[in-house]
């Protein structure tokens, strides 16, 4: 599965935040912001965590989740 229309929104996306946001996955936590991190970490079938820490966290959350789900990531958004 070819997650790289995802990867690139994802990234794209959390690059408008001035936010620290992490993707945990397993025992490895990857900066969203980082393309190349999330293409090897990103494959389909997994659940994945979200850590979101900033000023505008709030909308970062919201605007990762909308991304996630349309592209049928699973994702958990962990609270501060």
């Amino acid at each position: 599965m070819s997650n790289n229309a995802a990867i690139v929104e994802i990234s794209q996306v959390a690059g408008r935040f001035r936010s620290s946001i992490v993707l945990q996955a397993d025992n490895k936590y990857i900066d969203v912001k980082s393309i190349l991190g999330l293409f090897t970490t990103l494959v389909g079938g997994h659940s994945y965590e979200l850590h979101v820490h900033g000023p505008d966290a709030d909308e970062a959350k919201q605007a990762l989740a909308e991304v996630f789900a349309k592209h049928n990531l699973n994702i958990t958004i962990v609270g501060e």
